[in-house]
C-alpha cells in the first residue's frame, strides 16, 4: 500500500510503498477514503510526544480518517467488512497512521460508523477539530446569557466551536479575519474581532467592560502570557485552554476556572458529531482535497501557513 511515513524525528514525509497490514485479535482493517490533516499530525514528527511514548519507525503520518472495513481480526463484534466508519488510527507504538491507503484501529478504541449521508471527506475532518471543540464548550460551563470569546476562531477547531457555543445559547466573540468575517457570523459568532486592528483584549475590554463569562483559547502556547485573557473575565467565569497555557491553582485564586484540555475522543461523542454532520446542524469548511501522492509537498507548505478549513488526504 501506498503510505506519507517519516524515518524519525524531524525527517521530511516521503511517500512510500509499505504491505498492506493484517488485522490481529480486536482489530479492523480500514481502507481510507479520506485522511483530516491537523497541525498536530506534524507536531508528532517533529517530536511532540517523544518524551511520554514510545514510536516505531518508518512512522506513518496522521492521525483522522474515514473509510470502510475491509477485514476484521479474531474476536470483532462491534464492526464487519463494508461498516463505513471514521475516527482516529494513530498509533505510534505501532508506527501507523492515518495518510495511507489502509490502517488498523482497535475495535473498542476511537472508532465510530458513519451515517449514510455523511461524506467520506466531512467525516475525516471531525475527530481532531471538532471533538477538541465540542469539549472545549462542553468545558466552557455555557448557559443563556453568557458571553463566551473563541480566541483563534479562524480554523477548523475555532469554526465547530462557533456553532457549539451557539447551540448552547451562549453571545459568541470570535476573533477572525475581515475575509472570513462573513463565514464566521454565518456559523453562530455575534461579533467578530479583528486582532488586526488593535490588540484582541483591548477590543473586547472595551466592549465589555465588566467582564465576560468563558474564553476557550486555542492560540496562546504552553508557557505563553495569558494574561491579557484573565484579565478579561469576571468572577465564576472559566478560561479553557487546547494548548496548556493555564495554571488553573493560580486562576483559582482570582475566582475563575482553569481548564487545560486535550484531544479526548469517545465512540459515544464521535456518533453525536457524525450525526450532527450528517443532518447538516455541524458544517465543515473543506479547503482541499490533496491527492495521497501530493502530500508530502503540500504538508511542507501548511507547515508555514495558518487554515481557514479543514484539508483532507484522498488516497
Amino acid at each position: 500500500m501506498k503510505a506519507v511515513v517519516v524515518t524519525d524525528f524531524g525527517a521530511e514525509p516521503q511517500l512510500v510503498d509499505l504491505p498492506t497490514p493484517e488485522p490481529g485479535p480486536g482489530e479492523i482493517l480500514v481502507r481510507v477514503h479520506a485522511a483530516g490533516v491537523n497541525p498536530f499530525d506534524w507536531k508528532v514528527t517533529d517530536g511532540a510526544l517523544k518524551d511520554s511514548v514510545a514510536h516505531t519507525f518508518p512512522l506513518v503520518m496522521g492521525s483522522d480518517a474515514a473509510g470502510v472495513v475491509e477485514k476484521t481480526g479474531p474476536g470483532v463484534t462491534r464492526f464487519r467488512p463494508g461498516d463505513r466508519v471514521y475516527g482516529q488510527f494513530m498509533r505510534l507504538l505501532r508506527g501507523q497512521g492515518s495518510y495511507a491507503e489502509y490502517t488498523l484501529a482497535e475495535q473498542d478504541g476511537t472508532i465510530a460508523l458513519i451515517p449514510d449521508a455523511l461524506p467520506f471527506t466531512l467525516a475525516a475532518a471531525l475527530p481532531t477539530a471538532s471533538v477538541t471543540a465540542y469539549q472545549a464548550v462542553h468545558a466552557a460551563r455555557p448557559a443563556d446569557g453568557h458571553t463566551i470569546l473563541i480566541n483563534g476562531a479562524s480554523g477548523g477547531v475555532g469554526q465547530s466551536a462557533i456553532q457549539f457555543a451557539a447551540r448552547a445559547g451562549v453571545r459568541v466573540l470570535a476573533t477572525g479575519t475581515p475575509e472570513l468575517a462573513d463565514h464566521l457570523r454565518d456559523l453562530g459568532a455575534h461579533t467578530v474581532i479583528d486582532r488586526t486592528l488593535a490588540p484582541t483584549h483591548d477590543q473586547v475590554a472595551a466592549a465589555h467592560p465588566d467582564g465576560i463569562d468563558a474564553i476557550i483559547d486555542l492560540v496562546t502556547p504552553a508557557g505563553g502570557d495569558i494574561s491579557p485573557m484573565v484579565g478579561l473575565l469576571r468572577v465564576g467565569a472559566t478560561l479553557v485552554s487546547t494548548n496548556y497555557a493555564t495554571d488553573p491553582e493560580s486562576l483559582a485564586a482570582h475566582g475563575i476556572l482553569g481548564v487545560n484540555l486535550g484531544n479526548r475522543p469517545t465512540s459515544e461523542t464521535l456518533t453525536t458529531l457524525a450525526e450532527l454532520a450528517a443532518d447538516g446542524e455541524l458544517r465543515v469548511r473543506i479547503d482541499a482535497e490533496v491527492p495521497l501522492a501530493d502530500a508530502p509537498a503540500f504538508i511542507a507548505r501548511a507547515r508555514t501557513g495558518h487554515a481557514t478549513g479543514k484539508t483532507v488526504i484522498v488516497p
